[in-house]
């Protein structure tokens, strides 16, 4: 029974490419319409096809990781880009809906995420061994969706340029007090010490994270004016010229949007600005993959713009800008798997061989979700000032505008 349903889910799913399946009595089916290059897969168990007919995500991610799912030459990047692929341009068949529509219902239960539950999330990835994020982070150990200006620019000058260009929305002078929620290894905050003249402090809820981000700040001599504490953000007194917060409001949990939002606006000074940096999805609100959820990022979910603007709009905030990077974190995350791949010897000496096949289908699944399926970043910029930020975007851009004016003088 499990078979045919599997079969027939794989029918609905499949309309392009070539995908060849082997079933675990040794039967093999093709689908898709045959053009391109065939991937060939292998289902070693016989309880795959009930598996991956209830839940593909995690099903599909647990086989690949325990090796009871094989892909002819470990082709990952061509069988999750024809998944992908098609699963975006299908949808779910009909006798699948009513376990999507639970998985939505249940949504809010899942990112229920209290102090106690944040703190024990946040440990689950961020705290795993400081040597696994130096085999495929860059130098600055930016966790978060680089900024490629040019297409030719390294994974460090695209990190550089993605914290400039934050900084410049915040418009930061000399002395002014900023609050970082979620600083990360601390690159965000001593960057705005160093090279902006800012009073930082920085929160995150990661032991990990802690322990460098001050080791970093005491390095640099910037210990005075950059300061990192284990504190969750909603414990945060005293206000604050600026707020940045970059990959960190996917974990805050839908049903916390509206304490994170004013959070943000009682802890902003009256002529504030907040950057707030976030993958989102462009598209309606959905539910998070159970198998990002149980091995990557529990309570995790990457926001609508609709979700993230409904709570904004409850504050007494001004969006004074909104902007999407789309292909910037897709270009990042291939980076980091080469990376990874570069250094996996040294992934397996850290962990196992299941971990780096977890990590390697992690970020190529994360890749191609940005590459082809809807998924973007968004970055609001807010104030309880509607004047606190110049009218039109030229100020980030002054070479731009100065080329502009001169092309108009000739």
């Amino acid at each position: 029974m499990w078979t045919k349903a599997l079969d027939r889910l794989l029918e609905h799913l499949f309309q392009s490419g070539d995908l060849k399946i082997v079933f675990p009595d040794g039967t093999a089916r093709r689908y898709g319409d045959g053009t391109g290059q065939s991937v060939s897969v292998a289902l070693l168990d016989d309880s795959l096809p009930r598996r991956i007919t209830l839940s593909p995500d995690m099903a599909v991610g647990e086989a690949y990781m325990d090796g009871r799912l094989t892909i002819e030459d470990d082709d990952l990047y061509g069988f999750l880009t024809l998944a992908i692929r098609n699963i975006a341009a299908s949808g779910q068949p009909w006798f699948r809906k009513p376990l999507v529509m639970g998985r939505h219902l249940l949504r809010r239960l899942d990112q229920f995420n209290p102090m106690s539950r944040a703190q024990a999330n946040v440990a689950h990835h961020y705290d795993l061994s400081g040597e696994l994020y130096d085999l495929f982070l860059d130098s600055d150990r930016q966790y978060s969706c680089a900024y490629f200006r040019n297409s030719d620019m390294t994974l460090e000058q695209a990190q550089e340029a993605k914290k400039h260009h934050i900084a410049g929305k915040l418009l930061i002078e000399p002395g002014m007090r900023v609050l970082d929620i979620g600083c990360g290894w601390g690159g965000m905050g001593l960057t705005l010490a160093r090279d902006y003249g800012a009073e930082v402090l920085g929160v995150t809820l990661s032991k990990e994270q802690h322990a460098m981000a001050n080791a970093r700040a005491e390095k640099a001599g910037l210990a005075d004016r950059a300061k990192f504490e284990l504190l969750d953000y909603r414990k945060v007194e005293g206000q604050f010229d600026r707020i940045v917060s970059v990959g960190m409001f996917e974990h805050v949990g839908i049903p916390h949007y509206t304490e994170y939002f004013r959070n943000v606006s009682e802890r902003l000074a009256p002529d504030g600005v907040a950057l707030i940096h976030t993958i989102g999805r462009a598209e309606p609100p959905g539910t998070t993959s159970p198998w990002i959820t149980k091995y990557i990022f529990p309570g995790g979910y990457v926001p609508s713009m609709s979700e993230a603007l409904k709570a904004i709009e409850k504050q007494p905030l001004y969006t004074t800008d909104v902007e999407i990077w789309r292909l910037h974190y897709a270009e990042t995350l291939r980076h980091w798997y080469n990376r990874f791949t570069t250094n996996i010897d040294k992934a397996r000496a850290l962990y196992d061989e299941r971990f780096c096949r977890m990590w390697r289908y992690y970020l190529v699944a994360c890749e191609l979700t940005f590459r082809l399926n809807r998924q973007v970043v968004f970055q609001f910029q807010l104030s309880p000032k509607q004047d606190a930020v110049p009218l039109t975007r030229d100020y980030l851009y002054p070479d731009n505008e100065k080329d502009s004016l001169r092309h108009a003088a000739e």
